[in-house]
């Protein structure tokens, strides 16, 4: 999966707050995305956000 930092990514699961987007702020073996909902930034294992992605949007 081409994933880069920047880049807007639609969930399939909704955030506690209702969003689905995020924008993804490091990658690695763990992912740092940022709720666009509620600018909550949490820390998930690749393999869970890679599961979970429906849509990738470029950021730059």
């Amino acid at each position: 999966m081409d994933i880069k930092v920047g880049d807007i990514i639609t969930m399939k699961k909704a955030h506690p707050c209702g969003g689905r987007d995020f924008e993804v702020l490091r990658i690695g073996a763990d992912f740092k995305i940022r709720c666009l909902g509620c600018s909550r930034e949490v820390m998930l294992p690749r393999s869970k956000v890679e599961k979970n992605i429906k849509s990738i949007k470029t950021g730059e």
